[in-house]
């Protein structure tokens, strides 16, 4: 065999992939995307054809550097990494970098895809390479294209609107829209009383409950009885028909049965590992990247999982005759269904070509290799490869009863009941359900058993026998809002709406939180007020790029573009020409006090001024009185953890206590407390110091903080002040001072590191002068250079690559002559 380069993402899948290749193949990894847009406005130009310009990732630069090398003694390259879009992107750039570097000439390249790392995958994906897809290319280039394009627009907008640093996504933004919104409807509902009624009898010693089913001749509807006064006059009338007895007037019994879920895709693996494992989507995902590239159990280096990015419901023939093979041994063959079963997908977008997450081998039983794999391997492995036996096994059957207990004449009871007659999958696997539906299974008496329910299991009973009756109950209840979203009904109703695609929910709802537009308390999102605000900026300015219509619109035509059935131009167009005219209307009509939702809450007892809340530059806040009076507004930061809807004028005057004076120091300087833009702080004379996180923790803030703790902080920062300065140097501004990682040198615009040979203290001038010229230029400051005409001549590195992916053509160089795939990539 020739020798051969093989190329995919990451080096622990490399690892693994090189194992069952063998001695002809040199195996390396990309780590990732080679290249991106330059980070910067004008890195696409929609002018031109939304033409993109590139740039060398410069931590993968060694890497790239690398595989040139690599493949000059290679005849053939092989693309290998992921078979998703992304997966496909990575592999058209290294290819432009290398056909631009020279690298591949007189080498063949294939393009190859696996959906999991063993040895026979490999060998089939060897053995049948294709050509570059460039369709699947370019949907990712319009993907890329249409998130810069909103974000290098939409964010420096809101910078100037609300708050920098804030930023709006094209994806992002309808899910921030999702959580607003049931947050209003859970604010805006109205509970509504209702009770239920409730009957305890005997039979042979044993308990039955039973529900008021009929009343006075008419069934019973949750609102039926809704105040105390009704349950309490039922109960009375309820007691005196029965006088003591109820009796069985009706038995029905039923044969139910259960079917197993469907095998894992990427969406309802999250969800259910977030449901039975508390597990967040990017823990799930990073797990499931761990299990998939390859684990050690055992002298062996094994893919577990077959490819954890899919939307697909279908098993490979191999893997459901394996499957099968496993039921009937460990679990018998009545536990075997005549055929396999098949589950129909019911997205359209769904890549059939793909398979669902399944192990690799059912053969690998989680407990025999639980030695071998970390807590989180293992719990999400178990889960993975449970619901995959599971949903090869047959349905579980189970017995259900309701028995109708009539209680006098025109009042009726009933009583529901069920066994399990023959569990099936249920021995292996049961799914678990949305926190969402326990609140509104609450008052369902159509529960399904194995979910919660009123269920169970009921003593044998006849018609017409009487029972012994204890107790009529009357419970009062108020119906409940919607619940908040977590991870798991929030990436469910994110597929449903069809907003964003199931690879990229994990990083949405990680931005949401990193960006403080949401909180996660007890796994449930709440919006902040910046979330708020953000959101009330874009449904009000920018209502149809938050819609989800709007959204799942676009995933479907990028999905359409993936597939070949039409171009990416187009699309760009269509989109950009309305969005960037919005965007100058917006900047040049709104101001920043249209969207900073200013409250008024009152007016000032003293100065009768208006008292408002308002979210600023920093952060929301409280004002006595208007920018245009004579004297200048008072304003007043909210506490930490106050929403700007809690701030009433019970409250609003404890937050202008601030600065609050806590006495002096022996040498006569004030001490007080307050908030500035980088949190709280204790200040004295000239000195500022921050309340240490350790000690807001505690909850001591600048409100209630004391001066025997301020003084604390006070004499630590005097310690530290006074070891500030180990050397100065007359006429000079270089200076050797202490830090909190130890002594540096600085001369006020550059900062240099001591050489650890070098005592502190014994430093020259001239040896300082030499360590500041010699030490780099901070970050974020630019060096000043004298003004040239550019040297007509081509830069050696890093060159920036300006590229229309739509005048692309397919790989031909070389490659086994095959059409691009036309699948879809999630």
């Amino acid at each position: 065999m020739s020798n051969s380069l093989l190329i995919v993402e990451s080096p622990a899948k490399a690892k693994t992939i090189k194992k069952y290749l063998g001695k002809g193949f040199h195996v390396l990894a990309s780590y990732g995307h080679v290249r991106d847009l330059v980070p910067k406005t004008g890195a696409i130009d929609p002018a031109n054809d939304f033409s993109m310009k590139y740039q060398l990732i410069e931590k993968n630069e060694k890497h790239v550097d690398a595989i040139k090398k690599a493949l000059k003694k290679a005849d053939t390259l092989y693309l290998a990494t992921d078979l998703d879009r992304e997966g496909e992107a990575i592999s058209w750039h290294l290819y432009e970098l290398l056909k631009e570097a020279g690298a591949l000439k007189d080498k063949t390249v294939h393009r190859i895809a696996f959906n999991e790392i063993t040895q026979r995958a490999l060998k089939e994906a060897v053995n049948s390479p294709r050509e570059l897809s460039m369709p699947m290319v370019n949907a990712q280039q319009a993907r890329r294209a249409l998130d810069y394009l909103v974000g290098f627009n939409l964010s420096p907008l809101l910078w100037k609107k609300v708050q920098r640093g804030l930023s709006a996504g094209r994806v992002q933004s309808p899910a921030l829209r999702m959580i607003v919104s049931r947050e209003e409807e859970i604010e805006a509902f109205d509970p509504r009383e209702y009770w239920s009624i409730e009957a305890d009898s005997l039979k042979d010693g044993k308990s039955i409950t039973s529900k008021l089913r009929i009343y006075k001749n008419e069934k019973i509807s949750q609102f039926s009885i809704n105040n105390t006064e009704l349950a309490g006059e039922a109960r009375s009338t309820l007691n005196a028909a029965a006088n003591g007895r109820l009796t069985v007037a009706k038995i029905e019994k039923k044969q139910r049965k259960r079917n197993p879920s469907a095998p894992f895709t990427t969406s309802t693996l999250q969800q259910e590992a977030s449901r039975k494992l508390r597990f967040s989507a990017q823990r799930t995902m990073r797990t499931a990247q761990q299990l998939y590239e390859g684990i050690d159990i055992g002298g062996e280096t094994v893919g577990l999982i077959s490819y954890m990015r899919t939307d697909s419901l279908m098993l490979s023939q191999d893997a459901l005759a394996e499957l099968r093979e496993l039921i009937a041994e460990r679990y018998g063959k009545d536990n075997l269904p005549n055929e396999v079963r098949v589950f129909k997908n019911k997205s359209k977008n769904a890549q059939e070509a793909h398979e669902a997450i399944r192990p690799t081998s059912a053969r690998h039983i989680p407990e025999a290799i639980k030695s071998h794999l970390k807590p989180d391997q293992f719990k999400l492995y178990e889960l993975i490869w449970k619901r995959t036996v599971a949903c090869q096994m047959v349905h579980a059957t189970l017995d259900t009863v309701a028995v109708d207990l009539q209680c006098g004449e025109g009042h009726q009871f009933r009583a529901n009941g069920s066994t399990i007659r023959h569990p099936g999958f249920m021995s292996v696997y049961m799914e678990a359900q949305d926190e969402d539906d326990n609140e509104d299974r609450k008052n369902d008496k159509e529960a399904r058993p194995g979910k919660q329910s009123d269920e169970k299991l009921l003593p044998p009973l006849k018609e017409g026998e009487e029972l012994k009756l204890q107790e009529i109950r009357t419970d009062q209840h108020f119906t409940e809002p919607p619940p908040r979203y977590t991870e798991a009904s929030l990436v469910k109703a994110l597929e449903e709406y069809g907003i964003g695609r199931p690879s990229t929910y994990a990083s949405i709802i990680s931005t949401l939180q990193n960006r403080e537009y949401v909180e996660n308390e007890n796994r449930k999102f709440t919006p902040t007020d910046m979330g708020r605000i953000v959101n009330s900026f874009l449904t009000q300015y920018f209502t149809d790029y938050v819609n989800y219509d709007f959204t799942a619109k676009l995933e479907d035509e990028l999905d359409a573009i993936s597939r070949g059935d039409s171009e990416w131009l187009p699309l760009m167009q269509n989109f950009w020409t309305p969005f960037i005219k919005k965007v100058e209307d917006i900047d040049e009509n709104v101001s920043r006090a249209d969207v900073a939702q200013s409250r008024d809450i009152g007016t000032d007892k003293e100065s009768g001024k208006p008292i408002t809340v308002r979210m600023g530059p920093y952060g929301p806040f409280a004002q006595i009185g208007d920018k245009d009076d004579e004297d200048k507004p008072r304003f007043a930061s909210l506490k930490p953890g106050q929403k700007m809807a809690d701030i009433t004028m019970d409250n609003v005057y404890d937050l202008f206590v601030l600065p609050r004076v806590l006495g002096e120091t022996d040498e006569g300087e004030e001490v007080s407390s307050n908030v500035g833009r980088f949190g709280p702080y204790v200040k004295f004379g000239k000195f500022f110091v921050s309340i240490r996180k350790e000690f807001q923790e505690k909850g001591i803030d600048p409100y209630n903080i004391d001066f025997e703790t301020a003084m604390i902080l006070v004499r630590e920062k005097k310690i530290f002040e006074a070891n500030k300065y180990i050397k100065t140097f007359d006429n000079s501004e270089i200076q050797v001072l202490n830090g909190r990682y130890g002594p540096y040198i600085t001369d006020g615009n550059k900062n240099a590191k001591i050489p650890k040979d070098k005592e502190p203290a014994s430093l020259t001038l001239k040896e300082c002068e030499k360590l500041i010229a010699e030490a780099p230029e901070r970050k974020g400051k630019k060096k000043k250079t004298a003004k040239k005409k550019a040297a007509k001549k081509k830069t050696a590195k890093k060159k920036t690559v300006k590229k229309k992916a739509s005048k692309k053509k397919t790989v031909k160089k070389k490659a086994a002559k095959k059409k691009a795939v036309k699948k879809k990539a999630e």
